[in-house]
C-alpha cells in the first residue's frame, strides 16, 4: 500500500492529508487541520504564507510519526503569486480579495480588448486575475522570479522552480488552446520581461524534499506535481460521467461547470461569465465562479463579532430549514459581496434596491443565502450545458458545500434534477488519485480513476421535489 500526502490549501483552512492507496482501495486520513489568516497590513491584504508553511511542515512531521510517506503534493486556491529575488521572498503575497487590482482591469482592458483577451486565455472576467494583479504591482520590476502560491511552496519544499499547468491557466497568461505563456500577450501588457518559469503537467516527477527539509520533517517522500489548482483536483475526484454530468465544488468559491476536450470561446460564453481552466490529462474546466458560501461565512462572522459568541452551524441550518415564511433571492455574484465584511447590510441593502423585504432573522438571512445559492447553482449548470453542449442528466457537489444537505436539496429543486452529494474531500481525493498514478501506484486515465472513487464512497442523492419548496 502507498501512502501519499496531499497538502490542500483552501481560502480560509488548510489540510494535509495522507491518502492509503491499494490497487482496490483508497482511504483519507486527515492528520493535520489549521486555519488559513490573511493579513491586512498598511499596503493591503496578504496571505500569510509562512505561517502556512510552517503548518505544512508541522502536518508533514506528524504524518511521518507514524506512517512511511511515499508522496507529496500541494494544491490551494488559484491567481496568487509570491515574488522572488534570488532565494528571498520580495512582500507576502497579495490575497485576490485586497481591492488594488481594480486599476489593473483599467490597464489591461486599455491595451487589448475584453473580447480579445476571452479568445486568448479563454477566462471569465474576474477582477483579481494574476495579469491584472501583476500589471499595478510596482515589486515585479525588482524581482527575477515568481511563483503561483502551490508552486512557491513547493520550492521550498524542493527546491525547483516550475508553474505547474492547472493553475497557470488561470493567470489569463497561458493561450488556451496551446497550454503555452502567450508571449505576445505578455509584452503587448506591459509584462513582456516577466520572468517565466517553465509549464509542466500534473503528474511529474520533481525529485524529492530539500535534504534540509526532510531532516526537519523525517521522511523522505518523492514530490510531484498534481493539479495544483485546487478545483482541478476537486474535478478529478468528481465520480462522474463527464459526458453527462455537470459538477459543483463548494467551499468558499462555488465552482460550476462541465469537463470538455476542448475549450469554449463564443462570444456567447465570455458574456455569460464561463472560463476555460486546464484540468488533468489536457482536459477543459468549462465552469462559471459562483461565490459559493463565503457570503454564509462572512455572515456568520459577522453576527459572531456583533455578539461575542458563537453560532453553532448546525441549529442555523436547521432553523434555515424550518422557514415557511417568503425570502428574497439576490444575486450571490453582485461585486458588494467579494470583500470582507457586513454581509446582512448589504444583503438588506440589495434587497431594498429590488424592492423587496430583507430578511429579519438569522434563519431568514440563511435560508435567503442558501436559496440565492442554489439558484445561481441551477442557472449556472444550465447555462454550462447550453454553450457546451453536454446533456447534463445530474449534478455532482462536492467539498464542503456537500454536508449542507439543505443547500444540495435546494439546489436539486430549483434545477430539476437529481444531485450526487460527495465525496467531501474531493480535492485530496483528486490530488492523492494523480499522485498514486504518478508513481505507479496506480494507472490509468482519469476515468478508471474516477471508478476507483465511485466503488469507494456512495454519494447521498437528492431528488427534485414535486413541488418544489426552494420557490417561496
Amino acid at each position: 500500500m502507498s501512502v501519499l500526502a496531499a497538502v490542500d490549501l483552501g481560502a480560509t483552512s488548510g489540510r494535509v492529508i495522507l491518502g492509503h492507496v491499494a490497487p482496490d482501495r483508497i482511504d483519507l486520513e486527515v492528520v493535520h487541520r489549521f486555519g488559513n489568516h490573511p493579513v491586512r497590513t498598511p499596503d493591503g491584504l496578504h496571505w500569510d504564507v509562512l505561517a502556512l508553511y510552517r503548518e505544512i511542515l508541522d502536518g508533514l512531521r506528524t504524518a511521518g510519526r507514524s506512517h512511511a510517506v511515499d508522496g507529496v503534493a500541494v494544491d490551494s486556491w488559484a491567481v496568487d503569486y509570491g515574488l522572488l529575488r534570488g532565494d528571498h521572498l520580495v512582500s507576502a503575497p497579495f490575497h485576490y480579495r485586497d481591492e488594488r487590482t481594480v486599476a489593473g482591469v483599467e490597464k489591461v482592458h486599455a491595451l487589448v480588448d475584453p473580447a480579445e483577451l476571452y479568445r486568448r486565455n479563454g477566462l471569465q472576467h474576474l477582477p483579481f486575475t494574476t495579469v491584472f494583479q501583476l500589471a499595478v504591482d510596482d515589486l515585479v520590476a525588482t524581482a527575477d522570479a515568481w511563483l503561483l502560491v502551490p508552486d512557491l511552496l513547493t520550492w521550498w519544499l524542493n527546491g525547483s522552480r516550475w508553474a505547474e499547468a492547472t493553475n497557470a491557466s488561470t493567470t489569463g497568461l497561458v493561450d488556451v488552446h496551446r497550454r503555452t505563456w502567450d508571449r505576445d500577450l505578455l509584452d503587448r501588457v506591459g509584462l513582456g520581461s516577466l520572468p517565466l518559469p517553465d509549464l509542466v503537467e500534473p503528474g511529474t516527477r520533481l525529485g524529492g524534499l530539500r535534504p534540509e527539509v526532510a531532516e526537519l520533517v523525517g521522511i523522505r517522500p518523492a514530490v510531484t506535481t498534481v493539479g495544483s489548482h485546487d478545483t482541478a483536483s476537486a474535478v478529478v475526484g468528481v465520480p462522474m460521467d463527464a459526458g453527462s454530468a455537470a459538477y459543483v465544488s463548494c467551499g468558499t468559491w462555488g465552482l460550476v461547470g462541465v469537463e470538455l476536450e476542448r475549450p469554449v470561446v463564443t462570444e456567447q460564453a465570455r458574456l455569460a461569465g464561463f472560463t476555460n481552466e486546464g484540468g488533468v490529462d489536457g482536459r477543459i474546466r468549462f465552469l462559471h465562479n459562483v461565490m459559493g458560501l463565503w457570503v454564509l461565512s462572512e455572515t456568520i462572522r459577522t453576527w459572531e463579532r456583533e455578539s461575542g459568541t458563537d453560532v453553532d452551524l448546525g441549529e442555523l441550518l436547521a432553523a434555515a430549514e424550518a422557514v415557511t415564511a417568503t425570502v428574497p433571492v439576490f444575486d450571490v455574484d453582485d461585486p458588494r459581496f467579494l470583500p470582507p465584511g457586513d454581509m446582512p447590510a448589504r444583503i438588506a441593502e440589495v434587497c431594498a434596491e429590488q424592492g423587496v423585504p430583507a430578511p429579519t432573522t438569522r434563519a431568514e438571512f440563511a435560508r435567503s443565502i442558501l436559496e440565492s445559492l442554489a439558484e445561481a447553482f441551477a442557472r449556472t449548470v444550465r447555462s454550462a450545458a447550453e454553450l457546451s453542449g453536454v446533456d447534463v442528466s445530474v449534478v455532482h457537489v462536492v467539498g464542503g458545500g456537500s454536508r449542507n444537505a439543505l443547500l444540495c436539496q435546494l439546489t436539486a429543486d430549483r434545477l430539476g434534477l437529481p444531485v450526487l452529494a460527495g465525496p467531501e474531500e474531493a480535492t485530496a481525493l483528486g490530488n492523492v488519485l494523480v499522485q498514486a498514478r504518478t508513481l505507479g501506484a496506480l494507472s490509468g486515465d482519469l476515468e478508471s480513476l474516477r471508478a476507483r472513487i465511485g466503488a469507494a464512497w456512495t454519494p447521498r442523492r437528492f431528488d427534485p421535489r414535486p413541488t418544489r419548496e426552494a420557490t417561496r
